[in-house]
């Protein structure tokens, strides 16, 4: 593949997800030419390591044996480091960031800003945090550094320097997410439990606009609910999950009988999640609250574009050249699967969209694909 071309790397990418297809997120992730081999045990290292070099060899790839770290603890892995306590910032990438002297002009600051937002899961409040140097970035503002930026420069690199470890999900054990809504913002913690004790996956805080300022303390708690399940969606869809809030009202929300407009609009989305409500009281709910009172700001670029990601809620991608196997196994699982069932039959016998009523009693999932009718196909007896 000759070097510079813009579509290079999505060209790589899903050359090595058609390689390695059956295997991603079970023995391994791959981003691009970086593949990193997990294990709960060393022979069971061993066997994911043994597949996936049978599926680079089988396609006639090779490896350059400099870059491959075998049998470790832990391993640099997109600028982070990955072990079996969790993920933290890779200390190379820190590094920089200590020894990196005062921005003398807007550039400088915008990356100082770039390599710090990179790590911004670590830091609580970073938004809060870094407001004072995304004010210098503004066009229109003139450059002036003044106390107020270098507190938040030395603040940014010191909150860097001391960065938690971040856990992994679980897929067998249940997601937590408290969500929180104040004046200026929303606020949201993903966690699981892990006997006693809650670790912390990842965080989400955003500002509200102004028309959003203005709604009632309810209808600013559910667009809480929304925004946070919308963006940790890849971790909540297809699972049941709690969610626990300090607004007792919040218990009630979707049972309204009548709901109309934008809140039957946000209802209709919530139904894609199989969750329950809990109540837990201000004084216990810190984690989100802090959050919804620090947030990023409106128009942060590095949210926005995390958003505009995790929009979709199924991962798409389209190829020529799809496994025979992988149809099958799929189709079979699709028959299996009591979500999907239904909508097959229904779609197979070419009938038109179904009542609301006929899917009410149905799962979450299943309103899911029903509300998206419109946009499902069956090619290969595949949906």
């Amino acid at each position: 593949m000759p070097f510079g071309l813009c579509n290079a790397p999505a060209t790589f990418e899903r050359l090595m997800e058609l390689v390695l297809t059956g295997l991603i997120g079970d023995a391994f992730l791959v981003y691009l030419n970086d593949i990193i081999i997990v294990g709960r045990t060393f022979d069971e290292h061993l066997q994911n390591l043994e597949r996936v070099l049978m599926k680079i060899q089988s396609a006639n790839l090779k490896l350059s044996p400099k870059k491959c770290s075998l049998f470790k603890r832990q391993v640099s892995f997109l600028g982070y480091v990955v072990s079996e306590e969790g993920i933290r910032t890779d200390p190379e990438k820190i590094a920089a960031v200590k020894e990196w002297p005062v921005p003398k002009d807007k550039t400088q600051v915008k990356a100082f800003l770039g390599l710090c937002s990179y790590y911004r899961r670590f830091v609580k409040n970073f938004a809060d945090i870094a407001k004072p140097l995304h004010k210098l970035t503004e066009e229109k503002r003139h450059f002036c550094w003044d106390e107020s930026c270098d507190i938040a420069f030395q603040e940014l690199k010191n909150r860097l320097c001391k960065t938690p470890i971040l856990g992994y999900p679980d897929a067998g054990k249940e997601f937590i997410v408290d969500i929180d809504a104040s004046d200026i913002g929303l606020g949201g913690v993903l966690s699981q439990r892990n006997g006693d004790q809650e670790i912390v996956i990842a965080h989400f805080s955003k500002s509200l606009s102004k028309p959003e300022r203005n709604y009632c303390v309810t209808r600013r708690e559910l667009l809480a609910v929304v925004k946070s399940l919308q963006h940790f969606s890849k971790y909540l869809l297809g699972r049941k999950f709690y969610l626990r809030t300090d607004h007792a009202a919040q218990k009630w929300l979707l049972q309204f009988k009548n709901p109309e407009g934008q809140v039957a609009r946000w209802i209709e989305l919530l139904q894609e999640y199989d969750f329950v409500i809990e109540y837990r009281s201000g004084k216990s709910h810190g984690n989100a609250d802090a959050l919804s009172r620090s947030p990023c700001p409106e128009d942060c670029k590095h949210c926005t574009m995390q958003e505009g990601k995790e929009v979709v809620s199924v991962r798409i991608f389209k190829t020529d050249q799809l496994s025979n196997d992988w149809k099958d196994s799929l189709q079979h699982a699709q028959q299996e699967d009591s979500a999907t069932k239904p909508i097959l039959e229904w779609m197979k016998a070419s009938a038109p969209k179904p009542k609301r009523s006929d899917v009410s009693a149905m799962s979450s999932t299943t309103k899911s694909y029903w509300a998206q009718w419109d946009s499902l196909l069956i090619q290969d007896r595949v949906l």
